[in-house]
């Protein structure tokens, strides 16, 4: 589960290194290009929205393999698009169709042990966080040297033989939810209102990763104006942030044992602290390393921090309230995008820092004054 979370969730980032390469091969501007990235994380908020809570309903293995089958086509046609317009539709496509480490997430936590859940979740996540990081390192090796469009002919290979091995190796689990799709759907807005906690971590989880992406898709065009440096560059510092994702395994296990609203407070200040570093390191490597490092540690491990406390709700409705908690989650990483591009537009490097320590504070105010609700919470359960 760990690979293969790490390998499918990576589709959705090889884009951001390669968008001055790809502004370059269509002729288009820097918002323009962006949209290929915010339209990927889109459609990824799509895929669970709609798709993702069909697994309380059928059988989760052949919905995995067919939307895996789907995001193979995607990939196909994103590396293939001969103008800018195709090439953002195949994104949307290939972000909706590779929901499927929100599949398998929610199956961790169902096979796992109450007891050792945040564990559990924390090792698949370290797989997935892994795969995240060093897609950005992969794909900007791959771009520099064989261009933009053989990243995603690689990733379809990847992606039929992951099929493969899931074809033969994932186990099944029987669905639990026996109403229509339309009821399915209309639970959603029900567990909204009747989860506190679940409204508390999606609000987190959603500031944090708008940091995330703001981070990621500017730091590009940082390393062309400041440092004159390429995607293949901007790649490495992935490897930079897996060091940070590794600790997402030690957070999972600290989430079964202290307190969870001393542990967030602790990596949402992270995540604040790591944008001042940013903005004073405009022209740093060594402070955006730092920065890299103490960020993607603060984002992940708030991120296991939240997915534990909301997978110890209801499990005959796991994929429903992960559905809601990883829609806000992406909805918060393309608003994180959008934000990013204007505050370069106007204010470059400073302006995306300030931007991005402004939703930090926002994060840290949230939390501090849902206190009371999250000890309520962390009681009950």
């Amino acid at each position: 589960m760990a690979i293969a979370t790490g390998l499918i969730v990576a589709n959705l980032y090889y884009n951001q290194p390669l968008l001055v390469i790809m502004a370059k091969t269509f002729h288009v501007n820097d918002a323009r290009v962006r949209q290929v990235a915010a339209l990927t994380q889109l459609g990824y908020a799509a895929g669970m929205l709609f798709i993702a809570p069909l697994a309380d309903m059928v059988r989760r293995k052949k919905l995995i393999l067919v939307c895996l089958a789907i995001c193979v086509v995607a990939l196909v046609g994103a590396a293939a698009s001969p103008d800018i317009n195709i090439l953002i539709v195949a994104s949307f496509l290939m972000g909706v169709f590779s929901l499927i480490p929100q599949l398998l997430v929610p199956m961790t936590a169902h096979l796992a042990k109450p007891a050792e859940r945040g564990r559990k979740i924390g090792f698949v996540m370290s797989g997935l966080l892994i795969g995240i990081l060093l897609s950005r390192t992969l794909s900007g090796f791959v771009g520099a040297n064989l261009g933009w469009r053989a990243m995603f002919y690689i990733a379809a290979g990847m992606m039929v033989v992951m099929w493969l091995l899931l074809f033969v190796m994932l186990p099944e689990v029987e669905p639990e939810y026996s109403g229509t799709y339309k009821s399915l759907m209309v639970s959603l807005g029900h567990l909204i209102k009747e989860q506190p906690s679940l409204r508390i971590a999606s609000v987190r989880g959603a500031l944090c990763f708008a940091c995330f992406s703001a981070f990621w898709t500017t730091l590009t065009i940082l390393m062309k104006e400041n440092f004159n440096k390429g995607s293949d560059v901007v790649g490495l510092f992935g490897l930079v942030g897996a060091f940070g994702a590794l600790a997402a395994g030690l957070m999972g296990r600290l989430s079964d044992k202290m307190d969870a609203y001393k542990l967030s407070t602790f990596t949402l200040l992270l995540v604040f602290l790591s944008f001042i570093i940013f903005w004073l390191s405009g022209h740093s490597f060594i402070g955006i390393v730092i920065g890299v490092i103490i960020m993607d540690m603060g984002v992940q491990a708030t991120h296991i921090s939240n997915q534990t406390l909301i997978y110890a709700l209801r499990p005959e409705a796991r994929n429903r309230i992960n559905t809601v908690y990883m829609v806000t989650y992406f909805i918060g990483g393309s608003i994180g995008t959008f934000l990013s591009a204007q505050a370069w537009k106007y204010f470059h490097w400073s302006g995306v820092c300030i931007t991005c320590i402004s939703l930090a504070a926002i994060a840290i105010l949230f939390h501090l004054a849902n206190q009371k609700a999250i000890h309520r919470i962390r009681q009950s359960v």
